[in-house]
């Protein structure tokens, strides 16, 4: 069974892989022309699928090593959008050093969504 942390890690890279793909489709759909420019280099769907299944795997490597980092992520499954932000600050405010690890994991998208010039995600840091 896939543990929660690790679904929401495939959403974030899924998200991000809308995020990547929106803008030139909702263009072609717009009479653009049909040939677009090619990907930056290192940043085509392949390197950003690498990199999302990178972070997704140092992530749940995290998680099952530290398994109250893990209990606590898994108990907010269920909580609301709206309130789970609160928590979450809350948690990484009173756990600096996890926070910390976390920013460092996801620190390869961060670097991707900056050299592809990517929009930034909704995600709390």
């Amino acid at each position: 069974m896939m543990s929660f942390s690790c679904t929401v890690a495939a959403a974030a890279g899924a998200i991000s892989g809308a995020m990547f793909f929106g803008a030139p489709l909702a263009s072609a759909d717009n009479g653009a022309d049909p040939d677009p420019a090619p990907a930056a280099p290192n940043c085509t769907a392949a390197d950003l699928a690498g990199v999302a299944a990178g972070v997704a795997a140092t992530t749940s490597a995290y998680m099952f090593a530290h398994p109250d980092v893990n209990d606590y992520f898994t108990s907010l499954k269920g909580t609301p959008r709206s309130e789970m932000r609160a928590k979450l600050q809350q948690y990484m405010d009173a756990n600096p050093q996890v926070h910390a690890d976390l920013q460092g994991i996801r620190q390869p998208m961060t670097d991707f969504r900056n050299r592809c010039q990517i929009g930034e995600s909704d995600e709390n840091d």
